[in-house]
């Protein structure tokens, strides 16, 4: 009993030190509820697996606990992790111990040689145009719900905004028609502009549709509602654009983060600066948007090997 009891002590003490932590990447760091969220768990992963292994204070962690626990993780039958979640999930880990030593809570940071597996790298999948068409042709009805969803896809393909961008959007941050505001990453606010075919979906959802959703639930600024005149989630926002996708026949998995990939890589593709995508994008830094250049480099090669006649 009195072991247990001593247990749940360190976890309450180490949780402590863990809210701390996730405090200052709310408030200092700015990160969206999103990223936090899955901070959040991947910690309280980590701190379980201390308290499950007799770990009572953070000053007793050593570098080998670190990386067997990245294995145990990596390798557990219930929730096993994918290369990409194991190096997410040391990241996490790694950040909270360097946010200790800054804090002094710690002498050393033990989590410093700490590398993650290194990650193949991948191109971002993107639509060809013609596809990109035929999905939002397939939200062309006359019916309220078809112009919501042609606006929404409208809106994602002209401006490359990530879906909690979109669904966060106020009828207010559509600014004359032509600009919309958009709150990314670290609350950073960035203006893009609207094409004229995303202008016309959304003056065609604003007057026609959004009005009978706004009737059937409470008051709300929100620009896209759902059939009960709540804000559209980021999941329903997903499955808009799945079901766009099957009456579409483009037979392939297509989320909101692939109208993002293909508006950036259609615009390297046109001629666009990087650092102008960069802006478009939201993107700290512009090594980030760099990867559209290799896709449209991928693309030369493929059109070049099939029209050359020495290609092959």
């Amino acid at each position: 009993m009195a072991a247990g009891s001593e247990r749940h002590r360190a976890a309450e003490g180490m949780a402590r030190q863990l809210d701390r932590y996730l405090r200052h990447l709310a408030i200092e760091r700015g990160l969206s509820t999103n990223t936090l969220a899955a901070y959040k768990r991947d910690l309280n992963r980590y701190l379980d697996w201390l308290v499950e292994h007799d770990v009572r204070e953070v000053t007793e962690v050593a570098t080998g606990m670190i990386t067997e626990f990245g294995r145990d993780a990596a390798a557990t039958r219930e929730r096993p992790l994918s290369a990409a979640s194991s190096a997410r999930l040391l990241s996490s880990v790694r950040g909270w111990h360097r946010f200790l030593l800054e804090e002094g809570g710690v002498e050393r940071d033990v989590a410093r040689e700490i590398r993650p597996p290194k990650l193949p790298s991948r191109l971002p999948k993107a639509l060809r145009i013609d596809q990109v068409e035929a999905l939002l042709e397939a939200c062309s009805g006359d019916d309220p719900q078809s112009l919501r969803d042609r606006a929404l896809l409208e809106l994602l393909y002209a401006t490359g905004a990530r879906v909690s961008e979109a669904v966060d959007l106020n009828v207010d941050d559509v600014v004359d028609g032509d600009i919309v505001r958009l709150l990314g990453k670290g609350n950073r606010e960035r203006i893009v502009p609207v094409g004229s075919y995303a202008r016309r979906a959304l003056d065609a959802y604003l007057v026609r549709a959004r009005p009978l959703f706004s009737g059937r639930g409470a008051a709300t600024p929100a620009l896209f509602l759902g059939a009960r005149g709540a804000r559209v989630s980021r999941q329903n926002a997903w499955l808009i654009i799945r079901r766009a996708a099957e009456r579409a026949g483009l037979g392939e998995e297509v989320s909101p983060h692939t109208l993002r990939h293909s508006f950036a890589t259609h615009l390297m593709q046109g001629g666009a600066d990087v650092r102008v995508v960069q802006e478009l994008l939201g993107h700290s830094s512009v090594a980030t948007t760099q990867i559209y250049t290799r896709v449209t480099a991928e693309s030369l090669r493929e059109i070049y090997s099939e029209a050359h006649p020495r290609a092959r």
